[in-house]
């Protein structure tokens, strides 16, 4: 056996692991969104919050792969709320018989869960657009949604904490899945948002095609150079009008928040989060924003 096959045996074997802990029940209804409901949460997900005439946009905040509505925003939901935004969250992409770990179906589904979930929150505040901010596939996700399912229309800002815009090669493991036969088609019939984040896949191509952005939102990108998941990291940012690619490193040099810490508890990220969704109030992120 060659040598680079051996050492990535480990990280195949992890690929068909989870792929195998997904039972059928869990993947026949993939293409079938399951319907979207509030989470019970503390501070947020509060539908009597009505948008001021400070913070005019209710914030929706997406997760990432393997996250929910809860637990990926236990950090930032908070944050906005203190500082007086109406912030809500919701769950996508659910297997059946997949308990917590969600963003796992279709990607363009989620598209249509995300959709359905902004038009509720949209009717309930008042308010005539929305600001959207995602984590990983979260960040990506809703560029479907802005661009295929009429989202434009509803919302103002899309901010992304090391969105996976273009794919990720998963430090190049993912150009090597040809060399393990089974493990491309487990990704796509047992978790198939992960078959569509891979750089090059048939989702992304159509994503992408035509141009990064769509006219009437402001994209935001805030990456970090110690991306170890969505790779290379500046596969993150966007090109296009509207667009402004912020470096985590490029603000504080010592900030070493890798995928998961720039989503979760990362406040010279949440920092930025805040001055994109108020851009003229925004206030200079250093790393003493690690404190505030």
């Amino acid at each position: 056996m060659l040598p680079w096959k051996c050492a990535l045996r480990p990280a195949a074997a992890l690929l068909l692991a989870l792929a195998a802990t997904l039972t059928p029940a869990a993947t026949a209804n993939a293409t079938s969104p399951a319907p979207t409901t509030p989470a019970p949460t503390s501070g947020w997900n509060d539908y009597s919050c009505k948008p001021s005439a400070a913070h005019p946009r209710p914030v929706v905040l997406v997760h990432g792969t393997f996250g929910n509505s809860v637990d990926n925003w236990l950090g930032l939901a908070p944050y906005l709320v203190k500082r007086g935004y109406c912030v809500f969250s919701l769950d996508y992409g659910q297997l059946p018989d997949v308990p917590f770990f969600h963003g796992l179906g279709p990607i363009d589904k989620s598209a249509q869960q995300l959709d359905t979930f902004v038009d509720m929150v949209l009717a309930t505040t008042g308010a005539p657009k929305a600001d959207l901010v995602g984590h990983s596939q979260g960040g990506m996700m809703p560029r479907h949604y802005l661009k295929f399912l009429g989202g434009a229309d509803e919302v103002n800002a899309l901010i992304g904490l090391a969105p996976d815009h273009h794919g990720t090669t998963l430090l190049g493991l993912t150009k090597l899945l040809p060399h393990f036969p089974g493990v491309g088609h487990l990704l796509t019939t047992k978790t198939p948002s992960l078959a569509d984040q891979i750089a090059g896949s048939a989702f992304l191509t159509r994503l992408n095609e035509g141009g990064d952005t769509v006219p009437g939102v402001r994209y935001t990108v805030i990456a970090t150079r110690y991306d170890q998941v969505v790779t290379p990291y500046r596969s993150q940012f966007l090109d296009g009008p509207g667009v402004r690619n912020v470096l985590l490193q490029d603000l504080c040099p010592v900030d070493l928040s890798e995928h998961v810490a720039i989503g979760l508890f990362d406040r010279i990220a949440f920092h930025e989060v805040a001055n994109a969704l108020d851009p003229g109030r925004a206030t200079p992120t250093t790393c003493a924003s690690a404190t505030g």
